[in-house]
């Protein structure tokens, strides 16, 4: 006889229906779980980067490049104007003191020392005749002095005998009167004499120093025409390396013209371009340093330009203790620049989280690594791989450093293993 079989009260699709529930009930109660309370967001550890709070040296620099250039460098101009005859030496010769480098010729400049010459013999050969000719005017004059002296020795002779005559009764009054008179006469003319040949002494002097000075002016003028003449041939004010000559054969050169330049071997100086924002920071005696190949090198600033120009301002930096084998002028050197003395102090990792935070807050990584929350910090000086902590950190924490750009406005991250 047929039997009622009884009917499953868990039936296939029973299960699956009450599955089914299960499975909403449990997605609205994750829902509400990571809506509720602080805003949620699930990230996965290896899409962020976790960074150590440490306590460590913190020195506050920039990153600068700076280009090496010569502790000196001279420039050549032409002192005289001229046509590029003759090229000594070229670019990149390491030249002597008063080496010729090349030779001008000025035809102009030639027919004026020529012509300055000419007058230095005229002016010598007419000094010569003058001087003859005074020689000759005291000569006369000295040979008037002792005409004179040997007139009046003679009237004094006269009459010193007509006047015992005289008194003696043996000549009369006549003969007497007249020698006295001719005596007189003959000291007077010595007289005159004399200051003639003093005057005229005093004149001879005057007239000579005269010439002697012109002549010295003309000569001093001959001079300078020929060192005008030489400096057609230029040379090297200095010694070192000569880094640029711009002058061809046949090329015409202005006075004044810039030729070249010489750079001083005796050292090297960097010259460094830092933007103007640091330029209330900057100054003598700051100190830099780079690495090349493998080795530390230290500079100091020597020099600041104050000049602002697209943005920056200049400063030449010199080497500290020793500068670096086989450097070349215009090699490019990264140089870390510090503008504060190394101090003891919180570090946090540079990160892309300060430009969505300001480094106002920061994600902080719970103990356990489940979760990462926001907290407000405050962040002081900063260099290219570290910001200083002053509050809301300490050695020890981990917080997110990467960027923020995602989490919008998101109070707590879920961290998640892969």
């Amino acid at each position: 006889m047929d039997r009622v079989i009884k009917k499953s009260k868990w039936s296939r699709k029973r299960l699956l229906t009450i599955g089914a529930v299960i499975a909403v009930l449990a997605l609205i109660a994750a829902s509400y779980y990571y809506t509720s309370g602080p805003n949620k967001l699930s990230v996965e550890t290896d899409r962020i980067t976790i960074s150590e709070i440490k306590k460590g040296a913190f020195q506050e620099f920039i990153p600068v490049n700076g280009v090496v250039l010569p502790v000196n460098t001279i420039y050549l101009d032409a002192i005289e104007g001229g046509r590029v005859e003759e090229k000594f030496v070229e670019d990149g010769a390491v030249v002597k003191k008063d080496q010729p480098l090349l030779r001008l010729t000025n035809t102009d400049l030639e027919l004026s020392l020529i012509n300055q010459e000419t007058s230095v013999f005229n002016l010598l050969t007419q000094m010569r005749i003058s001087g003859n000719a005074a020689q000759q005017n005291t000569i006369g004059k000295l040979n008037q002095v002792t005409d004179v002296d040997n007139s009046l020795t003679e009237a004094e002779r006269v009459y010193k005998l007509n006047k015992s005559l005289y008194a003696q009764k043996a000549i009369g009054s006549q003969e007497f009167q007249q020698s006295e008179n001719n005596y007189n006469y003959q000291l007077q003319k010595k007289k005159l004499t004399q200051q003639i040949l003093k005057q005229d002494s005093f004149s001879t002097r005057q007239e000579a120093d005269q010439a002697r000075q012109t002549f010295g002016r003309t000569q001093n003028a001959l001079q300078v025409m020929r060192r005008k003449v030489g400096d057609l041939i230029v040379r090297a004010p200095v010694e070192g390396q000569l880094t640029s000559l711009d002058a061809e054969i046949g090329q015409s050169k202005n006075k004044g013209e810039r030729l070249g330049q010489i750079d001083v071997l005796s050292g090297f100086k960097v010259r460094v371009n830092i933007d103007e924002h640091y330029i209330s920071r900057i100054f003598t005696e700051l100190k830099g340093e780079f690495t090349l190949a493998g080795k530390d090198y230290k500079l100091k600033i020597k020099k600041v330009f104050t000049q602002v120009t697209n943005g920056s301002f200049q400063v030449d930096m010199e080497f500290i203790d020793s500068v670096p084998q086989g450097i070349r002028r215009g090699q490019t050197l990264q140089i870390r620049l510090a503008l504060s003395d190394e101090t003891q102090a919180v570090l946090i990792p540079r990160g892309g989280f300060f430009q969505q935070t300001g480094g106002n807050w920061i994600f902080k990584v719970t103990e356990d690594g489940s979760k990462a929350y926001k907290v407000d910090i405050q962040l002081g000086r900063q260099n290219p791989d570290y910001y200083e902590v002053l509050s809301g950190l300490k050695p020890g924490d981990k917080v997110v450093t990467s960027s923020y750009e995602n989490y919008g406005t998101m109070q707590e991250l879920v961290l998640k293993k892969q």
